[in-house]
């Protein structure tokens, strides 16, 4: 484990370990060429599904179709829900091209993560933090909202390498069963992002449990000095899809529940809905969301 893991209290990875992961992975996730000036930056927002379900739905399943994914998109940056520690170690050995920041819901490696996967050649990290979605945010494994889970905020400040742009990434998972949970969510991140560098970029990642265009919490997050919905402002789309599959084909036209949101100097290329299956088996129960996005004076 990185450095930067150790300073979370991690338990590092053996050499040997290491290595062998290097093999397993070698040939299967090619970093894509680094130009100079190149300011796109491939971000993918994804719920991997926590390991809670019987073959062939359980992780050790899943796990090659999700790398597949990981492979055919490559993001720079990566925020993922629900992982639990060991999809976290497996994610990280799928990925040895980046690094990664986040803590479980309860503190250390406890609880799902919503952890914020980055390119470590390409973005520097200049600050990081978490805080927990309740009336006491800096409190570990807090919730006073109604919700029954615990739910959280991973953010991370970086510098892109070959930009010279600072800029912050946030990743959640708002809960979902209180919309009342959701909505309050909504608030305090964004009272936190209008306390973040003023005129730094942000991108933010999460699986919101909220349809877009529809509900408060988008709309609180997409209002008046707020995000918007890189979905909306896209040169370029896919086909709509909902973004929870349930283990389903897709439905045209379906809600998004996970979505990538900007604000400040950024524009956004392109973006997708992935809804990738192999022999009738999902990564997830959801579907990747991935966005092509400029940011700060590239934009």
């Amino acid at each position: 484990m990185s450095p930067l893991a150790d300073r979370l209290g991690l338990p590092r990875r053996l050499p040997h370990l290491l290595i062998a992961l290097a093999v397993l992975v070698t040939g299967m996730i090619a970093a894509p060429a680094a130009f100079a000036g190149d300011a796109k930056v491939r971000v993918m927002s994804y719920n991997v599904r926590l390991n809670a379900d019987a073959p062939p739905k359980d992780w050790p399943s899943r796990l090659p179709l999700m790398k597949n994914v990981l492979r055919k998109h490559q993001p720079d940056l990566l925020g993922v829900q629900e992982a639990l520690w060991q999809q976290m170690r497996d994610l990280d050995g799928a990925l040895p091209e980046h690094d990664w920041i986040g803590m479980g819901r309860q503190g250390g490696t406890r609880d799902e993560f919503s952890a914020i996967f980055y390119r470590k050649d390409r973005f520097e990290v200049l600050d990081f933090d978490h805080f927990w979605l309740s009336d006491t945010p800096n409190v570990i494994g807090s919730k006073t909202w109604g919700n029954n889970i615990t739910r959280m905020v991973t953010w991370a400040k970086f510098r892109d390498r070959r930009t010279g742009t600072a800029f912050y990434h946030v990743n959640t998972h708002f809960d979902h069963q209180s919309e009342n949970a959701r909505v309050k969510s909504a608030e305090l991140i964004l009272q936190r992002v209008r306390g973040f560098e003023a005129g730094t970029p942000v991108v933010m990642t999460g699986d919101f449990n909220a349809a877009a265009e529809k509900t408060q919490p988008y709309s609180v997050l997409t209002g008046q000095d707020a995000f918007v919905d890189t979905w909306k402002t896209a040169d370029k789309r896919g086909p709509a899809y909902n973004t929870f599959g349930g283990w389903k084909p897709p439905v045209p036209g379906g809600d998004r529940i996970d979505w990538i949101l900007t604000r400040g100097d950024v524009r956004t290329g392109w973006t997708e809905i992935d809804p990738y299956q192999k022999d009738g088996l999902y990564p997830s129960d959801h579907y990747p969301v991935v966005a092509h996005v400029t940011i700060g004076k590239n934009a």
